[in-house]
């Protein structure tokens, strides 16, 4: 049986490559295998709302990282900033309200922390990240750290200058 048709498409194939299936044909097979179209197809409707799920999704997985993440914590760091600013802006009038000359070489250690602090606070601005946000708070406790330090030097020479005076 199978030679049979072989031998027929074989003997006709001039006559088959020529002719054309009509169009309502491929039409007929189309509505036979899927159906009729209806104006509503739900289908349509939860494939679609599947993509926007799926980029939603990713979205809210990845916005930590580029989005909220950062402005939250900025708000924060802002807040800790200033705090830790208003500190070292006290303790520094402490120590000039003293008015001690020989701060046995503070002043250039603080300096050069100013300048650390500005370099990170130019590479927030920048860039920001964690690791910067941490090695600014950093820094800011040292300059204070450093103040407490100096102020309590600078005490214990007044006790011993009132000390010596008294004796």
């Amino acid at each position: 049986m199978k030679d049979e048709w072989k031998e027929f498409f074989e003997k006709n194939r001039n006559a088959f490559d020529t002719k054309e299936v009509p169009g309502s044909v491929w039409t007929n097979i189309h509505q036979t295998l899927f159906g009729k179209k209806s104006g509503w197809q739900p289908l349509r409707y939860w494939q679609a709302a599947a993509v926007v799920f799926f980029a939603l999704s990713a979205f809210l997985l990845t916005k930590d990282k580029f989005v909220g993440r950062q402005s939250t914590n900025l708000g924060e760091f802002t807040a800790t900033e200033s705090f830790y600013i208003e500190q070292i802006a006290e303790k520094m009038k402490m120590i000039h309200s003293v008015n001690a000359s020989d701060l046995n070489g503070f002043t250039q250690d603080f300096q050069q922390l100013e300048a650390m602090y500005m370099v990170l606070k130019e590479e927030m601005n920048q860039r920001p990240s964690e690791q910067v946000k941490d090695a600014l708070i950093l820094n800011l406790i040292v300059r204070i750290n450093m103040l407490n330090k100096q102020l309590q030097e600078v005490e214990e020479s007044s006790q011993e200058e009132a000390s010596s005076v008294m004796s």
